[in-house]
């Protein structure tokens, strides 16, 4: 859990230094904003799955994306020294998150 921990806190500074838009302040709030995914992830994004399961039926799962990116998003709006400039940064920075998370959940 500490090695995930710790990729996602590593992915999150690559993001905020190669994807324009997307800002973190340093380790410390990279830390914070990690913890805070994986805690949204259990928590509001079940809840957001179940109440747009209509629409992810339409798009095939599409939809996933831009709750990801909801997600990503709004905990940028209470994370001081984190921030996503907009829809774009925020699905990229998702994505890149969601496959770094793929990865480390085979290890």
């Amino acid at each position: 859990m500490l090695l995930k921990l710790s990729i996602m806190v590593l992915t999150l500074i690559a993001i905020s230094a190669f994807v324009p838009g997307i800002y973190v302040a340093g380790i410390y709030t990279s830390i914070i904003v990690a913890i805070f995914i994986g805690v949204a992830n259990l928590t509001i994004k079940p809840i957001l799955t179940i109440l747009t399961l209509p629409i992810h039926i339409i798009t095939f799962g599409v939809s996933s994306f831009f709750i990801n990116a909801f997600i990503f998003w709004f905990i940028s709006t209470f994370v001081k020294g984190f921030y996503v400039s907009g829809l774009v940064p925020a699905l990229i920075g998702s994505l890149i998150i969601s496959i770094v998370g793929a990865v480390t959940s085979r290890l």
